[in-house]
């Protein structure tokens, strides 16, 4: 990374991540007081991105982030520039977890919330890994249950209707985690016009089911749903946990971490070119309508 990159790119993230704290704040005010009073927090999406980026949304005070892939946050959270700059760093793991590398994720240092469990054999799977990897320590593992809100089959999470069952197993068969929340995607490109976001409703409203049928407190229930392109309506209706990436980081996948990310651009290969998956061309449109919005409202002003 030559010099004048990096001044570029710090001023970039800088601006940009100012922004969207802004619009996180601004959205926190537009809730109803009806919902409890849970300052959201904004987890910056850094898979892709290089450690230096990292660092310097660091400096300019975020310490959530998160990543999809277990190599690539195991590679960075290792990496010297980030041990280094970032010491109160909170990784949150956000992708799909195969139960193959529950091990290796919950080795990485400054784990904080695995948001993705998405069965109960994964529950206790994460549960006796983290008695083992803890040792002495006393001290539970955050975890969220992930909700297929949108019956989507390329979506990953639990049906919507098992989601009280998977709590209650983490609540009372898995000591060494602390239930903090549900999860979801949701289905890309909703369109508000029609109303509120379907998927974000179904969350609500199972978060009711689950604190009512497990007597527990609903500030004590977290979230995390809304990404670029709506987590300012996600934090509206209560989300207390936004996955936001694109809009901070931009758009480009660096050269460095592609040997991290699944299925690196083949080369000269015989046979068919692999397709991507469908919540990865949803991504890469939805990452292209966030930029066409963010020049919308920036030229606005």
């Amino acid at each position: 990374f030559n010099r004048m990159w990096k001044v570029a790119m710090s001023e970039e993230v800088a601006k940009a991540l100012q922004s969207v704290v802004e619009r996180v704040n601004q959205a926190a005010a537009r809730r109803p007081k009806t919902l409890p009073a849970v300052p959201p927090r904004l987890v910056a999406v850094s898979k892709t991105k290089p450690p230096e980026m990292v660092v310097e949304a660091y400096k300019q005070g975020q310490r959530n982030f998160g990543e999809n892939y277990v190599n690539e946050l195991v590679d960075k959270a290792s990496d010297p520039l980030i041990l280094e700059s970032c010491p109160e760093i909170k990784w949150h793991f956000i992708g799909h977890l195969q139960k193959n590398n529950v091990n290796k994720l919950l080795g990485v240092q400054n784990l904080f919330l695995v948001e993705t469990i998405d069965s109960a054999k994964l529950a206790d799977r994460v549960n006796s890994s983290w008695q083992r990897i803890r040792g002495a320590s006393t001290q539970r593992l955050k975890v969220m249950v992930q909700i297929n809100t949108s019956g989507e089959q390329s979506k990953h999470g639990l049906p919507p209707e098992d989601t009280v069952n998977t709590v209650k197993h983490i609540v009372t068969q898995c000591p060494a985690l602390h239930f903090s929340g549900l999860m979801t995607i949701g289905r890309y490109g909703y369109n508000l016009t029609l109303g509120p976001n379907p998927d974000f409703q179904m969350l609500l409203s199972r978060r009711q089911e689950v604190c009512d049928s497990l007597k527990l407190p609903m500030e004590d229930v977290e979230l995390s749903m809304g990404m670029s392109t709506d987590f300012e309506h996600a934090i509206e209706v209560g989300s207390t946990n936004v996955r936001v990436g694109s809009i901070i980081f931009g758009n480009r996948e660096y050269p460095n971490s592609a040997l991290n990310t699944p299925n690196p651009s083949p080369g000269p290969s015989p046979g068919p070119s692999p397709v991507p998956s469908p919540e990865k061309t949803s991504k890469m449109v939805s990452e292209d309508a966030a930029k066409k919005m963010q020049h919308l409202t920036v030229s606005e002003r």
